[in-house]
Formats: structure tokens, C-alpha cells, sequence
């Protein structure tokens, strides 16, 4: 018999090492079987195969455990438990007479914190161990006294299914008998303190919708191979159209009813197919709390939310973007988790995941934790993440959140409100090491997948290659020239003349970096207002203003992207909690912004001047940067080939007749755009195709004489 000490720890759920004292154990005396069943009133141990009867369990004392010596050879070729409850009688499995969970090779790369998909072997796995099947549970938690899974299997009962720890990494691990793919789980955790923590598995690949913390046991998705052709429409030199959504409020039904991922399958990627758009951004799909957080405050990194659906419904939504020839992008966000009780703060009573001095590991701004990049196993948890949504659900990209807040310690902080470097710098180091570290794997492991940045600093080499001593990314958010051009187009068109700059400057960095422009939620929510409210002057330059605004971001150097209802002028600031307003699309302005948006991307797609260059200064020439007094640019976009598309934007709502401008080659040039046309809800002011002359201008051999339309940008190509 236990030890009364023992027994007592175990019935209280505070052993430490289950597994040293349930299951079978060899002693001088034969095998002896003990098994925890709280409740029970009687246990028999039957053989796994035939059923015979083995033995009956006897009770120690007046606590739930039950022991008994049993013919050796015949447990050791497996056994079960016949149990009755007293209302009832059940077949059990024991889960502590099966091996331990993890090999050798997992049990090292995951301390060594070098484990490229540590999603294959934490969390809850589907299993089938000895011709029994059930789920294989692994979780991190090296500070924890005591760690147990729970759920409707057990009764949520944390002394039925306390785990094995693997010292060598701090995870503990039990295979539990008969749990099912659907069966809602959790990790309840005894602290050093003496706390008892319920967690959500920070590996769960489905959950429960809030205020319901569980997660529920799926099967890990199957590895995608993308379709051909994906990684090349992925590429610096491909066109790439992103348009951003947040899925919860692109559209409602019957006003207030989220779609779900298999109707957005049906709607939302035709429509952004037939929009134009190359790719559709997603914002954050991982599981989190907090509708108002729009998915940026996470708890569940590798689970879809499901707000929208299962797993396998978010999986079809990638599908059926890709077989509409759309890539999609996700927001990913390894920079901060929130610190709700049942998700990864304080995780096994300890800062585990975050940094523990707030000073490092808690954000002001967002009131948010920050994960600790130090810890081998804490980047080895992101990377994963980030391999685990491209491998896993075959997206195209990740666009990573936050990036500025994840480099620089004193991000946000005053003097003395944030611990320097080990060289006493202000840059996170271990931050800096994990992004290169996440991009190198993505690299190298998904080939064809793209990264994106959101960072407003001007950190350097944040596009370049971590060999060359950059970040890794493979494009960034080109924050400098969305808070310039937005700022020039919110002024009114009198004075614009003496903040010609603002338009001009952007070219100075243009190629630093590999850029996206950026229209994006951010800039329609906390009292910015809408885009088409942005713009100054009555409802007519409101809309000139806006379509000018379009089409001089799809001929500027940098790929695109433009958030969801910002294409038919959505009048309203964006709301989360409800729908676009799609009915804006019954008046003709609203229809004419959308036809030009079509437009836009049909014609940057159709043009390899628009694209093909992008990030590189050979793609683009000034012929006009000078002209402030009438608030008129002009330059080249090109391709490799040489073709070419002239852009020419007018800033103010006075008509250029007659404006002479340096062309790059001699011939017949025609308008592909005009953002001033009827079809758009423009004056229609235009030009047929035009001559050039061989007259000297803006340092040009050949100029052309044309009208410019008011609040408009013309591009042209020749005839």
C-alpha cells in the first residue's frame, strides 16, 4: 500500500509524479496496478483482448484509489478497467500504463528550442498507441508543481488525468485512452505558489467562443502544397493588389449575423476576384477573447476563430481563394498577447512566456504583455506558429503586426521606463534575432511565402536579406508615405502649393525598402473618420479628391493595398460591429469609386510598368516634380522591357488645358486612366490620343500638350 503522504498528495491532485506510482510498477511481490477513479465504486481489471478477468481492485482506505496485484504476463500484453459508478458500469483504458508521449529527437530540439514544427508533437495530437485510440497531450510548463489535463472526458476533474514531466524540456505529457477529435479540453496547473491555474492549450488548433475559455481536440490539418504558380504571383516583380479585411464586418446577415467562413468562401472571394485584387488580407484569424481587439489581443496562435467556423472551414475559405487565383495574407501578431487568466500570462505561475520585469514585458499602450524573445523555447513557440498557418492552411503570407513596438526597448516608454540591451542600446536584440530567425525558416521551409512588416521606424534593412544583416521581410508598410500623402490630401487645395514636399519627399526612400503602400483599417477607426470624409471641399471634390487620391497610389512605385469599403467611399467610420454599408453602392458616385478601383487594378495588373519595378529606382523617373504653384506631378513608371506608363496627377480642382509636359519617347500616346471620367462620376474631362512634338520639355527631346482634369491623375501609354 501508498504511503498515507501519497495518497494524499495524489487525492488532493498534488503529485508531482503520477506516473511513479499509477499504471503497473514491478514489485518483489509480482505487478502490482493502482489507479486513481474518484467515484468509483468498484474496479476490476480485465484483459485489453478477451476480457477475462485479471483482478479486483481493492480501495486504500477511504480515498478513491484503488490497487491490486495482477498475473504479469497477461497485464503486460495490456489490460482495462471495469469500473462501476454505482448508477452505471464503463470500460476505461488506464492511461498510465501506456509509454511516454515524446521521443528522444522532440524531447531535445524542443529544449534546445530548434524545433521547426513543435506543433506536431505539443498540444492535442490524435493518437493511436498499443491498438487503442485517444489523444496525446504535451504541454509546456517547466515551473508547474502539478499539470492535468481536464474536460467532459473526465468530469474536469484534474486529479483523473495528472501528466508526466520531461525534465530535460519542462513539458509534461500524457496519452489519454478514448478522447476524441470534438471533446473540449483545458490544462489545469498546480503552481510552485500552490496556485491552480486553468489554461487553454497554447498548441490548440480549435476553441471554444468566448466567454467558453475550453479548446477542443481537432485533428492537426494536413501539410498543403500550393497550386502552381502561387509563389511567382507572390514575387517582387508580380503585381500585388491587397485587399485588407476584417471578416466579422465586411458583411452581416440580415444586419447583424457574422458570415461564416464557407459563405465568405461563396462571397467575399469572387467579389475581391472580381474587384481586381491579387491577394486578400486577413485580419488576425487566430483565436481571441475580445471582439474589440479585431483579433490583435490572441490567445489561440494556432487556432482559426470560431466566430466564422471550424478549422476546416477557414481551410476551404483558403481554397477557394486560391482555386480564384487570390493569394491570402494574414495579420499575425508575435508582438503581444493579452493578459486574460486563461491564456499564456503568468502560464505555469510564472512569467514563462513574457518577460517578468514589465519594464520589458508589458505594454502601456495596449496594456498587453510581451512575449519573451530571450527564451529559446518562446521563439521556438512563434516561428512554429508562423511555419504552422503556411504549411498547415497554405497561406500565401503573414503580415506581421506591430513590428516597430517588437525592435526598440523603449518603445513607447519614458526615460527610465524600459531596461536596456546587454550592450546598453535601445534595440531588442533577442527581438532582432527571432525575426531574422522566423523569415530564414520561412525561407528556406515554404519557399514562395511572403512576409510583410507593419513598422513605422526607419530601422534599417528591415527587406533586406539576414545574411546581409537585415530583418528578413520580404516587404514592408511604407508608413512614411501613407502619413505624408494623407496628410497632403486632407489640405485644402489653396494651400497644397506650400506642401508640394510632402508629395515629393517620399521619393527620396522610395527604394530603400521593399514597400507596400498602405490605405488600411488604421487610418478609417478612433475618430480619423472615413477616407472619402478625410478629404476637403463639398461632396464633388470629395470624391474628386478621393478618385485622385486612387489612382495616384496605383501608379507610385509600391504595391497596394487598400482596406475593405474604402473602394465605394464608405461615408461612416469603420465599426467593427457591423456591416459595410453596402446600400452606398445604389448611388452613382459610390458605384463610379468602385468602378475606378476595378479599374485601377485591372490596368496595374494588364501593365508591367505598374509593377514589374516596383522596388527598384529604374522603375520610376520624375518628369515633373517642381510645378507647386499648380500643384502638378508627373513621372514614368517602367518595365523591364522598357514599355512605359506616364502618370499625371493635378492636386487642385482647376482644369490644365493646353499643359505641356516632357515625354519619354516620340509617338501617339493614349489614356488608359482617367479618374475624371463620366464612368466614375468625373466631369469627363480628357483627351483623345495625342501626338507628341519634337519640342524640348522637362528635359525630355519630346513634349505633349494636353488638359489635365481637375483633381485627377491621367496615366498614359503610347498608342
Amino acid at each position: 500500500m501508498l504511503p498515507e503522504p501519497e495518497v494524499r498528495a495524489l487525492m488532493r491532485a498534488e503529485h508531482g509524479d503520477p506516473f511513479a506510482v499509477l499504471g503497473p510498477h514491478r514489485t518483489d511481490e509480482g505487478l502490482r496496478v493502482r489507479a486513481l477513479l474518484p467515484g468509483a465504486h468498484t474496479v476490476a481489471v480485465l484483459h485489453s483482448g478477451s476480457g477475462w478477468p485479471l483482478a479486483q481492485l481493492e480501495r486504500q482506505g477511504d480515498s478513491d484509489l484503488f490497487e491490486a496485484l495482477v498475473p504479469a504476463s497477461e497485464a503486460e500484453l495490456g489490460y482495462r478497467f471495469e469500473v462501476d459508478w454505482g448508477s452505471h458500469r464503463s470500460a476505461l483504458e488506464d492511461p498510465y500504463r501506456f509509454p511516454p508521449v515524446l521521443g528522444a529527437t522532440d524531447v531535445w530540439l524542443l529544449a534546445e528550442g530548434t524545433h521547426l514544427r513543435p506543433y506536431e508533437q505539443l498540444g492535442a495530437h490524435l493518437r493511436e498507441v498499443d491498438g487503442v485510440r485517444g489523444v496525446a497531450f504535451a504541454v509546456w510548463a517547466p515551473n508547474a508543481r502539478r499539470v492535468s489535463v481536464v474536460g467532459d472526458f473526465n468530469q474536469w476533474d484534474g486529479r483523473r488525468h495528472m501528466m508526466r514531466l520531461r525534465r530535460e524540456c519542462g513539458v509534461w505529457e500524457i496519452f489519454a485512452p478514448q478522447v476524441a477529435a470534438g471533446d473540449a479540453y483545458e490544462f489545469e496547473i498546480l503552481s510552485s505558489q500552490g496556485q491552480v491555474l486553468r489554461k487553454a492549450d497554447p498548441f490548440g488548433f480549435s476553441a471554444r467562443l468566448r466567454p467558453d475559455t475550453a479548446c477542443v481536440v481537432q485533428p492537426l490539418p494536413a501539410p498543403v502544397t500550393l497550386p502552381a504558380g502561387r509563389a511567382g504571383a507572390n514575387a517582387r516583380g508580380a503585381p500585388l493588389s491587397i485587399y485588407e479585411v476584417h471578416l466579422g464586418s465586411w458583411r452581416r446577415k440580415n444586419g447583424h449575423e457574422w458570415l461564416d467562413y464557407r459563405e465568405l468562401a461563396d462571397t467575399l472571394v469572387p467579389y475581391a476576384r472580381d474587384m481586381g485584387f491579387t491577394h486578400i488580407e486577413l485580419l488576425p484569424v487566430s483565436e481571441h477573447p475580445f471582439d474589440g481587439s479585431w483579433g490583435y489581443q490572441p490567445i489561440g496562435l494556432y487556432a482559426p476563430t470560431s466566430r466564422f467556423g471550424t478549422p476546416g472551414d477557414f481551410r476551404a475559405f483558403v481554397e477557394a481563394a486560391h482555386a480564384a487565383g487570390l493569394g491570402v495574407i494574414l495579420d499575425w501578431v508575435p508582438a503581444h498577447f493579452p493578459t486574460d487568466a486563461h491564456g499564456l500570462a503568468s502560464f505555469d505561475g510564472t512569467a514563462l512566456y513574457e518577460y517578468a520585469d514589465p519594464r520589458e514585458g508589458f505594454h502601456n499602450d495596449w496594456q498587453t504583455l510581451i512575449f519573451n524573445y530571450a527564451r529559446a523555447e518562446v521563439r521556438n513557440y512563434l516561428v512554429g506558429n508562423a511555419l504552422y498557418w503556411l504549411e498547415r492552411y497554405g497561406v500565401d503570407g503573414l503580415r506581421v503586426d506591430a513590428v516597430a513596438s517588437m525592435l526598440y526597448r523603449d518603445y513607447s516608454r519614458k526615460p527610465g521606463e524600459w531596461v536596456p540591451n546587454a550592450e546598453g542600446g535601445r534595440e531588442n536584440l533577442e527581438a532582432i534575432d527571432f525575426l531574422r530567425r522566423m523569415n530564414r525558416v520561412i525561407g528556406v521551409e515554404r519557399p514562395g511565402a511572403i512576409t510583410l512588416a507593419e513598422e513605422s521606424t526607419s530601422f534599417p534593412g528591415v527587406t533586406r536579406p539576414p545574411e546581409h544583416g537585415g530583418l528578413g521581410f520580404h516587404y514592408k508598410w511604407n508608413m512614411g508615405w501613407m502619413n505624408d500623402t494623407l496628410a497632403y490630401a486632407g489640405i485644402n487645395p489653396v494651400y497644397r502649393k506650400h506642401h508640394h514636399q510632402k508629395v515629393t519627399f517620399g521619393l527620396m526612400y522610395a527604394f530603400s525598402e521593399n514597400f507596400v503602400l498602405p490605405l488600411s483599417h488604421d487610418e478609417v477607426v478612433h475618430g480619423k473618420g472615413s477616407m472619402i470624409g478625410r478629404m476637403p471641399g463639398d461632396a464633388w471634390q470629395k470624391f474628386a479628391g478621393l478618385r485622385n487620391l486612387y489612382g495616384y497610389l496605383w501608379a507610385y512605385p509600391g504595391k497596394k493595398l487598400l482596406f475593405m469599403g474604402n473602394e465605394f467611399a464608405q461615408v461612416a467610420e469603420w465599426n467593427a460591429d457591423r456591416s459595410l454599408d453596402w446600400h452606398l453602392l445604389g448611388e452613382p458616385l459610390h458605384q463610379g469609386m468602385r468602378h475606378l478601383v476595378r479599374d485601377l487594378n485591372n490596368v496595374y495588373r494588364h501593365f508591367p510598368a505598374l509593377h514589374e519595378l516596383d522596388c527598384e529606382p529604374e522603375g520610376f523617373e520624375w518628369l515633373c516634380h517642381n510645378d507647386a504653384d499648380q500643384s502638378v506631378f508627373a513621372f514614368v513608371r517602367r518595365a523591364r522591357d522598357g514599355s512605359c506608363v506616364v502618370a499625371v496627377c493635378n492636386f487642385t480642382p482647376v482644369p490644365r488645358h493646353g499643359y505641356r509636359l516632357g515625354m519619354p519617347a516620340a509617338g501617339r500616346w493614349r489614356e488608359i486612366i482617367n479618374t475624371d471620367g463620366h464612368d466614375y462620376g468625373g466631369s469627363g474631362v480628357g483627351n483623345s490620343p495625342c501626338d507628341t512634338e519634337p519640342q524640348p520639355w522637362h528635359g525630355q527631346a519630346q513634349s505633349m500638350a494636353m488638359s489635365v482634369p481637375p483633381l485627377a491623375t491621367l496615366m498614359w501609354v503610347l498608342a
